[in-house]
């Protein structure tokens, strides 16, 4: 046979430059150059998701993160792994201290079908409701149905599922541990085979539709609060099906240079996990290791009146809390609110960066450079000793 060349089969990846026309500014070269990074990021990940493991031979591989972008909370690491709703699964290992690790597992992962399958078959498995402890070694089966007598930790999968993921989140980078996991599938299967010039093809062009396809949902979500609230309003949003008991609270953030936004919340007396982060203007986190654009209920300074306070700005405003745009004067903001209750809905206020401290509390701290850079320092260390990739 004579094989297609492989520029031909990357082909589809225009689809993912095409969709600059459903982002804000699609005649902005900063905006089309930021696109053609995405839909590289995109790629790179579809390899995990199309090469490295099949069902049959599942393998965590990375998800979301600082390399592989579109919207990770950059306090969840996030790893992923083919399945199959016919077969049965151990996961093993250590749990680690992170206060979060819930497994989903789905029909279809975003990116890997043109339309989501509505319902998509979720399943979640929050670790704590188990009554795992931090620290503890454990073992847990996945299958459709309970292994008849097994009397052990069991969490379900939908019996057309193809995909699980697993997310641990941290609160306290520097000190909780990351667990140590692996996955088995318990039936009887044949070697991992060397995959034959169909299958390596198909992939291929699998891998080079993905980007458009990620790309078709998530600017969509964030075009959606714009269309329905505008800017600098909190839109609250529980999404069925992954995360049942979280309420996320977007919206698309603008200012002008010289100016500042305030975030402002009362806080929920029950808050297991909160935090907010600022995204692109595409969906992609904002840099967050060496960019200080995300905070949660750990690292927050609360002000003297009980409520979270935190400035976006460009330039370090010198008070608690601040969150950098990285050099963007637009984009988005997620928070969450985690078996938090309420969940009460914060305001965003935008004043002259020149009067902001008219518009905070008088006993709001001063944060000098050199406390700043050191909280930079702690938290670039906090996160490179993460597993990432």
């Amino acid at each position: 046979m004579s094989l297609p060349d492989l520029l031909d089969l990357l082909r589809p990846l225009q689809g993912a430059i095409d969709n600059l026309d459903k982002t804000w500014r699609p005649e902005d070269d900063t905006y089309r150059a930021d696109v053609y990074r995405q839909t590289l990021t995109s790629l790179s990940y579809a390899y995990f998701a199309y090469f490295h493991a099949d069902a049959e031979h599942p393998d965590w591989a990375p998800l979301w993160n600082p390399v592989y972008t579109l919207q990770p909370n950059p306090d969840d690491i996030y790893v992923q792994s083919p399945i199959r709703g016919d077969l049965t699964y151990r996961v093993s290992g250590n749990r680690g201290t992170c206060p979060i690790l819930s497994f989903t597992s789905q029909r279809a992962a975003s990116g890997t079908v043109d339309v989501m399958p509505q319902p998509n078959g979720h399943n979640e498995l929050d670790i704590n409701d188990l009554g795992i402890a931090l620290g503890e070694d454990f073992e847990i089966l996945f299958s459709a149905e309970r292994p008849e007598g097994y009397a052990g930790h069991w969490g379900r999968i939908d019996p057309s599922a193809t995909y699980m993921y697993l997310r641990y989140r941290s609160y306290d980078w520097e000190n909780e541990v990351d667990p140590v996991l692996s996955i088995e599938c318990l039936d009887p299967v044949p070697p991992k085979p060397r995959l034959s010039v169909e299958d390596i093809l198909h992939r291929i062009e699998e891998m080079a539709k993905f980007p458009a396809r990620k790309t078709n949902l998530y600017y969509a979500m964030q075009n959606g609060v714009k269309e329905r609230v505008g800017f600098n309003v909190f839109e609250p949003v529980r999404y069925p099906g992954a995360l049942v008991k979280q309420t996320y609270w977007p919206a698309c953030f603008q200012f002008e240079p010289d100016e500042a936004l305030i975030i402002e919340t009362d806080l929920p007396e029950k808050r297991t996990y909160w935090n907010v982060q600022l995204n692109d203007p595409y969906f992609n986190a904002l840099e967050y290791v060496y960019r200080l654009s995300s905070t949660n209920g750990h690292f927050a300074r609360i002000s003297s009146d009980g409520k979270f306070r935190a400035v976006i700005s460009l330039e370090d405003p010198g008070v608690p809390n601040w969150l950098d745009p990285a050099g963007y004067t637009e984009g988005g903001i997620y928070g969450r609110w985690y078996e938090c209750d309420p969940e009460p809905t914060p305001t965003l206020k935008r004043v002259k960066l020149s009067e902001l401290r008219d518009h905070l509390p008088p006993d709001t701290p001063i944060v000098t450079p050199e406390e700043r850079a050191e909280e930079l320092r702690r938290r670039v260390r906090a996160c490179q000793r993460r597993r990432r990739w």
